[in-house]
């Protein structure tokens, strides 16, 4: 099993507005950064653990627990010349961009980002890291468990 942070802005997609989806599932769509659609579509598997992030908010961290519940599939939002997320270099043919599903787990206290960067345990998570802006990232079973800890 692996362990990813998946950021998202609450004021455009929250924990709980995860929580209220039909079947507590929602696509993980829109991502246009390679290394994140990499992950997603290279790398995570289903029943993987997600530590949701708000990110871009007055108190950044981690809101929830998700898991990923489906295997990679196109983003159909490449398609919609509508979408702000489309891409007309996508075809359905080659698209370029993947996404999973992914799905409520488990309500946990929130844990501030503040919070993370306390822990000398953590001091190596690549959320922490200077200029780390992806959206996607990896996160050891060592830190995803000492994170467990801390709610």
């Amino acid at each position: 099993m692996n362990y990813w942070l998946m950021k998202s802005e609450p004021d455009v997609f929250s924990f709980e507005d995860l929580k209220k989806r039909p079947k507590k599932t929602e696509p993980w769509n829109g991502v246009r950064n390679y290394q994140a659609r990499n992950f997603m579509r290279d790398e995570m598997k289903v029943g993987d653990i997600v530590l949701f992030y708000h990110s871009s908010c007055p108190i950044p961290g981690i809101a929830g627990l998700a898991e990923v519940a489906s295997k990679p599939y196109p983003d159909e939002t490449q398609f919609d010349p509508k979408s702000e997320y489309y891409d007309e270099k996508a075809t359905l043919e080659k698209p370029r961009w993947f996404l999973v599903d992914v799905k409520f787990h488990k309500d946990i206290s929130y844990v501030s980002l503040e919070e993370l960067k306390k822990h000398r345990e953590l001091e190596e998570m690549r959320l922490l890291q200077r200029g780390n802006r992806l959206s996607i990232l990896p996160v050891s079973s060592e830190e995803y468990k000492f994170i467990m800890k801390l709610f």
